[in-house]
């Protein structure tokens, strides 16, 4: 590692916060984390002290206030921000401030330009497009000619009909919108004109720019994820194997992560299933190469029934899912793989140490998010105190989680409502299907709201959705 003895500001909450906090006494590190006041209450602060010290959490405005984290940074003298998951982590305009200030600190996570050149999805297009990765059919660019959108439509319903897809569907999109916002579908080419107007029209009104997207929709796919770990000098890159994350809430939010991304081994798929994990594993370290990518992040494909990949977007960031992959992963034949650990050694200089001849694979792993939610009502948040939180230590189970042991603990409406994450080991996929179910059978979650409404949560979902796992 650097000479000098670094110290990392945890610019975040839950149970990431405290994976950090762990990471960081693993490798010798001091650290400062930090909490608002709805979170006062929460484990990580708990945690924080007992590893860090009495000196070890602050509190603070937001943990979107950049002005408030960097002040604890400066007043604590830190050398590093992490900043986990979600909040400041893929913001490359946080990135670049934490590195080019007065006081310059390492940003853990890829280079500032590495998170702006990626999180532009038409750029990450682009470029795949250049190295012959396959993505989304569709524009590439922002389109502001009527005529050219019409014949890019026009050849995607032609491409769908020639797939056998019964009923085509092209997807009209604000290239400067986001979050699902200006988004239209559309089935015939007679109507794509009137459409394409109004999603035009909307993104001037709203963006003030008319550029629109034009893309394929794509039914009944499987999402997959690649792992990659890259060192800080962009040349040197690992994968640490691939994730199905199919199993979602009707938002499309994951509830399921199992590694590998297929199985198989155990099924007859209507595909080759290795060649095409094979296959989005040297697309994804291509494209890792070309942009010389520095640090952890995510290549998340889609794969249709027939087998067909498509790059979708890459996460310039640790995922909520970084532990089921590593629960597979062995470097060296070790099997203590923390890709977390990986992730902050790496962004503070050290080498990596290893090569992708000395990173192997064994079993199956299976993440369950644990989450105060009402599965029979949209998955609406379920909000009130946990009474109850217990489950039986196991010699193929990792437990993670934010939830303090004194209870009973008052959820935060402020925040999402995950209560843990469970990852499962097998030897197999039918050995950790069945550890799976073992466990959320074993697993105690009770609580009540103001109105004496018993606890909701997923853990019927999940165990449901267990039963197919990996299968097409």
């Amino acid at each position: 590692m650097n000479s000098k003895k670094d110290k990392i500001l945890i610019a975040n909450r839950g149970e990431i916060a405290v994976r950090i906090m762990e990471a960081s006494k693993d490798l010798g590190l001091e650290f400062v984390s930090v909490y608002t006041e709805e979170d006062k209450n929460s484990g990580h602060i708990n945690v924080a002290r007992k590893l860090g010290g009495a000196k070890a959490a602050y509190k603070i405005r937001s943990y979107n206030d950049a002005g408030d984290i960097l002040s604890v940074a400066d007043e604590t003298h830190c050398t590093a921000i992490h900043p986990g998951y979600g909040f400041f982590s893929e913001n490359f305009r946080f990135a670049r401030r934490v590195t080019e200030r007065d006081r310059p600190m390492t940003f853990i996570g890829p280079s500032w330009w590495v998170i702006r050149d990626l999180g532009d999805k038409i750029n990450t297009k682009r470029l795949a497009r250049k190295l012959g990765v396959p993505t989304i059919p569709g524009s590439d660019r922002a389109i502001y000619d009527e005529l050219e959108a019409e014949e890019i439509a026009a050849n995607l319903f032609d491409f769908q009909k020639k797939q056998g897809v019964k009923r085509p569907v092209v997807l009209v999109k604000a290239s400067a919108g986001g979050g699902g916002m200006g988004i239209d579908e559309v089935y015939s080419i007679d109507e794509f004109r009137q459409v394409y107007r109004r999603i035009r029209n909307y993104s001037m009104r709203t963006f003030n720019d008319e550029g629109v997207l034009i893309e394929q929709r794509i039914f009944n796919f499987n999402h997959l994820e690649v792992q990659m770990v890259s060192e800080r000098t962009g040349l040197n890159h690992v994968h640490f194997g691939t994730r199905n994350c199919s199993v979602q809430s009707p938002g499309r939010q994951k509830r399921i992560e199992v590694a590998p991304g297929f199985f198989p081994e155990g099924f007859a798929y209507s595909f080759d299933a290795q060649k095409v994990l094979d296959d989005i594993v040297e697309h994804s370290l291509n494209m890792a190469r070309e942009i010389k990518y520095d640090n952890v992040g995510t290549w998340e494909w889609i794969v249709t029934p027939v087998g067909e990949p498509f790059l979708m977007e890459v996460n310039t960031r640790i995922q909520v899912e970084n532990g089921v992959s590593a629960a597979i992963s062995r470097i060296k034949g070790k099997n203590n793989v923390n890709l977390i650990r990986e992730q902050i050694r790496l962004a503070l200089g050290e080498e990596m140490g290893y090569s992708q001849e000395d990173v192997t694979f064994d079993g199956v792993g299976i993440e369950y998010r644990i989450i105060a939610e009402d599965t029979d009502n949209k998955f609406a948040p379920w909000a009130g105190q946990i009474h109850e939180l217990h489950w039986e230590e196991k010699e193929w189970l990792k437990m993670h989680t934010h939830i303090p042991k004194d209870l009973p603990y008052q959820i935060p409406t402020e925040f999402d409502p995950n209560l843990a994450l469970a990852i499962i080991w097998g030897k197999d996929l039918a050995e950790a299907k069945s550890r799976g179910h073992e466990f959320l059978e074993d697993f105690v979650l009770k609580g009540k709201d103001r109105k004496e409404v018993a606890l909701k949560s997923n853990l019927e979902f999940l165990a449901e959705k267990t039963n197919n796992l990996l299968e097409f």
